[in-house]
């Protein structure tokens, strides 16, 4: 799941998650971990301007502090990042701050990375906002050999040039699962050729079939033979009958229904359902978390 609290976009937040912080954080990962989640998810923003201020908001956690955060207080579910955006920084940077969280995790990290759209963040650090697409597909190849077994990673390429410089720690996992996030023909073809796992980005229900066969076949004619994750956010939902309004978009009522409906993505192709919860508040966040693990996750 998506945890709340660390992203308030006004498109998803609820209004509790304002008046929240950290105990509420490690209360909804540690329930998400008794209820059985695969993954807590974090998002990555640096600061926001003033024309998205009001949609986004400014609440962004930083990813790595946060998952770095929740590695210690929870013991088994994994840590996504979703979607770290990786070209606001070198690729030493993010290596060295993940590879630390994967060894303090003992290999529970899932990097997730995507392109970015703030053009204003790029700017800012002094990055390459109308050329980020090429520059994420160098950091991907940069962070694997930064995040791959060797102390001492080299690579050579374009935009970034290293070796003979030793980090560590080194991650825990021999290999760090790398995610690529976005929808857009450009995001699938990097997942299909780069990826260890794709992470689509707004994609309705109809449109990923089409979207998870061109995934696979761009890979096939790659010539890539290693399986890739797919993963997909469904429409927000809340588990049984609620007391309030969810919205005309959440899907609602009995564990029967929500497993039935959320097994279409299984027929898709899809690998991993990321839920997300209406609530009004975190206790009722618990609840839900509680009531999917029990009652709808095992039909699915």
């Amino acid at each position: 799941m998506q945890l709340p609290v660390q992203s308030q976009s006004t498109i998803y937040a609820e209004g509790w998650e304002d008046r929240a912080g950290p105990a509420d954080l490690v209360e909804i990962a540690r329930a998400a971990e008794r209820a059985g989640f695969d993954y807590v998810a974090t998002c990555d923003h640096v600061a926001i301007p003033h024309r998205l201020a009001s949609a986004m908001s400014t609440v962004w956690y930083d990813p790595v502090a946060t998952l770095g955060f929740l590695a210690g207080v929870t013991e088994r579910v994994r840590l996504l990042s979703h979607v770290a955006v990786v070209g606001l920084r070198h690729p030493l940077i993010s290596a060295k701050q993940y590879a630390t969280v994967d060894h303090l995790s003992s290999g529970r990290l899932i990097l997730g990375v995507g392109a970015g759209h703030v053009k204003e963040e790029f700017e800012v650090l002094g990055a390459d906002f109308e050329r980020r697409g090429a520059v994420l597909d160098e950091c991907i190849d940069a962070l694997r050999a930064a995040l791959g077994p060797q102390e001492f990673p080299e690579h050579h390429g374009k935009l970034y040039d290293f070796e003979g410089l030793g980090q560590r720690p080194r991650p825990a996992q021999e290999k760090v699962p790398l995610w690529v996030g976005g929808s857009s023909p450009a995001a699938v073809r990097r997942a299909a050729l780069k990826g260890d796992g794709w992470l689509p980005q707004g994609d309705p229900r109809d449109r990923l079939p089409a979207q998870i066969a061109k995934l696979k076949r761009l890979r096939e004619e790659a010539g890539v033979e290693e399986p890739i994750t797919v993963g997909a956010i469904t429409e927000p939902l809340y588990v049984g009958k609620p007391a309030w309004d969810v919205g005309r978009r959440t899907l609602t009522g009995s564990p029967e229904r929500l497993a039935e409906s959320l097994r279409a993505y299984r027929a898709m192709g899809v690998d991993q359902i990321q839920v997300r919860f209406r609530s009004r508040a975190r206790s009722e966040l618990i609840d839900q978390i509680a009531a999917f693990g029990a009652d709808v996750a095992p039909d699915l």
